[in-house]
């Protein structure tokens, strides 16, 4: 079988490759640059903690050592403090990290790996597609042909792939447009990123409302300045000079001492591209949309379109066409991110004091700088997570169907479980291993060897049911889950997310659970290999 070609070396798609990897999927990447990112501090990137664990588990390195968690975040309008978080262990800080950081962390990881080959220097000119496959050709000095089972395009806004398949990538233009400095100083605060909105002193240049402030380690602090609409030049000169006013300000004194490091303008789009899939070819990333006003997460959105494709891939990659689970990939990604940008389309008017939508919504500046902080923060309709409950791949109401603290299609909680060797691990460690997940709620079992309740009760019922699913799956064990009651148990994606909570073994519910997931019962016969055979290669695996 051929590799899945991935085009693009940024963070999207050498996470991808990177999960293909974990699933015994090769793939070849294919880097237009020379292989490694120019260090640009004023270029960072805000991961919900989901998605960082995600890179984390990619990797194998703590990202907090390369960036900052927020200890807080406060909403200051004018000097009045509207807003204010205290993050802690039940409410998860995002995490602040340069993109090269990120970036070099995942080619470090992809170095090691024995499935993944980097192309560099290798510039995507056509793609021709086969029902068997398809192929790239690459031009310039080291062009050459690569034939591949699919191929996804993160090959950024201006993507290649996107453009050879004519898909249209509607939207709008500069949204928002930021002025950006990366500098090290000593500001009033500490490792707290701070939203303050209407700032009292007099500013450089056309007015700055906003000014965002965001910690980086070794004392690097990434502000963000809003800047008016239009075209208007930021110089050097005026940049300078609202560095030197904001710390001022900030400082309540002369302009303290500063080192700066990067500067930069980000202007902020808003695009959608209208299809996501053409046969085996796919869009990931910034090559499917592109969103980030109000503080939303546009990387973030990435990582999780990588995350919800390599598992759809390599099932497909390894048990042949499985069509309507891969067409689910656009189906479920695309509607979150349509949703979030209908959100911040709708927010912009009220929030940057344009429009008439302002007389018809209600709410008052704190209900601004809440909303604003949603964004900022992954919260709220602007930033957090979507569920996949509307997904093609969610069963229809089951009879044992059982309710839980975490919604139908949302990302699981990540407690404790005890594995099928008997170790205690974090359930998003058995995540991005192309397996699904059953979960038992069996309180009190964590005081206990597994060899002492491993067949008793209704484990062994438990056992056979999961040995007898249209895909692999492995049976974990956990004491507690939030809302759930005593011997609830949990199908969960091999993406993290929730397919169904069941009052109980029940086989014949777990059963069509699994098999919608999988993409239905047609998709079962796709593979070549019946329920059947499945189930007694998942009991052989076993």
């Amino acid at each position: 079988m051929d590799p899945v070609i991935v085009v693009g070396a940024g963070p999207v798609g050498l996470t991808l490759a990177l999960a293909l990897a974990r699933q015994e999927v090769p793939c070849v990447v294919l880097d237009e640059g020379p292989g490694k990112d120019e260090p640009r501090p004023a270029r960072t990137v805000v991961l919900r903690e989901d998605t960082a664990a995600l890179v984390e588990r990619l990797t194998g390195v703590p990202l907090a050592h390369a960036g900052v968690r927020w200890a807080g975040w406060r909403s200051v309008r004018r000097k009045q403090v509207m807003y204010e978080v205290a993050f802690a262990d039940t409410d998860p800080a995002p995490l602040h990290i340069a993109q090269h950081v990120l970036t070099d962390a995942l080619r470090t990881a992809l170095a090691g790996e024995r499935l993944v080959k980097v192309a560099v220097e290798s510039r995507l000119d056509t793609i021709e597609q086969e029902p068997s496959g398809v192929t790239a050709r690459t031009r310039g000095a080291s062009g050459t042909w690569w034939r591949g089972s699919y191929l996804v395009g993160c090959d950024g806004p201006r993507s290649t792939v996107r453009k050879l398949q004519d898909i249209r990538f509607p939207g709008r233009t500069a949204v928002e447009r930021h002025a950006v400095a990366a500098l090290r100083t000593d500001l009033p605060w500490y490792d707290e990123a701070l939203l303050h909105r209407s700032p009292p002193w007099r500013t450089s240049g056309p007015s700055a409302g906003e000014v965002t402030a965001r910690p980086l380690p070794d004392e690097v602090w990434r502000l963000d300045w809003l800047l008016p609409p239009g075209k208007d030049l930021v110089t050097p000169e005026l940049l300078l000079a609202r560095i030197r006013e904001t710390l001022a300000g900030w400082g309540g004194g002369p302009t303290p001492p500063y080192e700066l490091l990067d500067t930069g303008v980000h202007a902020v789009h808003h695009r959608l591209a209208r299809r996501w899939r053409a046969s085996r070819v796919f869009l990931a990333g910034d090559a499917a949309h592109l969103l980030g006003a109000l503080g939303t997460h546009g990387l973030d959105e990435g990582l999780r379109d990588a995350d919800n494709l390599a598992w759809k891939l390599a099932l497909a990659w390894h048990h042949g066409p499985h069509e309507a689970l891969l067409d689910s990939y656009q189906t479920e990604r695309r509607a979150i991110v349509a949703a979030r940008l209908r959100a911040a389309d709708q927010a912009l008017p009220l929030l940057r004091g344009g429009g008439g939508l302002r007389s018809y919504v209600p709410g008052s500046a704190r209900g601004h700088d809440t909303l604003l902080t949603d964004g900022h923060l992954g919260r709220g309709a602007l930033g957090a997570p979507g569920t996949y409950a509307g997904s093609p791949l969610a069963p229809g109401p089951l009879e044992g169907a059982a309710p839980v603290g975490t919604a139908l299609g949302a990302a699981v909680t990540d407690v404790r479980v005890t594995a099928e060797d008997g170790t205690f691990v974090r359930l998003r460690d058995r995540l991005g291993r192309g397996a699904l997940l059953v979960v038992l709620i069996a309180p009190g079992t964590g005081v206990w060897e597994r060899r002492h309740w491993v067949s008793a009760g209704i484990m062994p019922r438990l056992a056979a049911a999961v040995a007898a699913l249209p895909h692999r799956a492995e049976l974990l064990v956990a004491e507690s889950y939030p809302g759930a009651a005593a011997h609830t148990v949990l199908l969960v994606r091999p993406d993290g997310h929730l397919v169904t909570a069941l009052n109980g073994v029940r086989p014949a519910d777990l059963y069509t659970a699994a098999e919608a997931v999988l993409g239905g019962p047609a998709a079962a016969e796709e593979g070549g290999d019946g329920a059947g055979a499945r189930a007694d290669a998942g009991a052989r695996s076993r």
